[in-house]
């Protein structure tokens, strides 16, 4: 029986924070012992073109070193890309799919076909409100992080600021914490 490891494909727009998000999650698996991967897989590399990053998470060295062709968790940043049938590609009834999106999970099931568990958070509207930019890569975090307890909540706040410290001020840090903390409390699933 082949091995089974915990693993996330997102489906996201360059420029919206996908790869720093499953870099994250990776760091924060890693420092509590976890074998981890995360790599992004771009198209046209460009700013808007659809791209994918990839989490594998286990509690043995991964060995594999191809992209995620069936996911436990797809996490959509970008709900205009919930039209391409290849979101959903692989991904089981047991499994979850997360999207960004200010619409129900009623629509994400008509748009995908999904009839798993489907989670929805308007993690575009808390980036605008809490960090004053359209990048929902943290409050998708904090979605990914409340409905697959795969690390805590505080690992990935050290992640924001360790990764984030350096570059940016320590509000825009505060306000990436509380872009998190806020996908974390207002992710929605049915």
């Amino acid at each position: 029986m082949p091995v089974k490891y915990f693993e996330v494909r997102w489906h996201a727009r360059a420029g919206q924070g996908a790869k720093s998000a499953s870099q994250m999650l990776a760091e924060a698996a890693l420092e509590i012992g976890k074998y981890v991967q995360a790599f992004p897989e771009y198209g046209a590399e460009r700013t808007g073109a659809p791209m994918r990053a990839f989490n594998r998470i286990g509690d043995i060295p991964i060995l594999i070193r191809s992209s995620i062709e069936n996911p436990d968790v797809v996490v959509v940043i970008d709900d205009t890309l919930l039209g391409n049938p290849a979101i959903t590609d692989g991904l089981t009834e047991e499994g979850i799919l997360l999207v960004n999106t200010v619409k129900g999970v009623d629509y994400v099931r008509e748009k995908t076909g999904f009839k798993g568990k489907i989670c929805v958070v308007k993690a575009t509207d808390i980036a605008l409100e809490e960090i004053k930019r359209g990048i929902p890569n943290t409050v998708m975090l904090g979605a990914l992080v409340k409905i697959t307890g795969i690390v805590s909540l505080e690992s990935i706040e050290k992640r924001i600021e360790e990764m984030f410290g350096g570059k940016f001020s320590k509000e825009v840090v505060e306000a990436n914490k509380r872009a998190l903390k806020r996908g974390y409390e207002e992710v929605v699933c049915s």
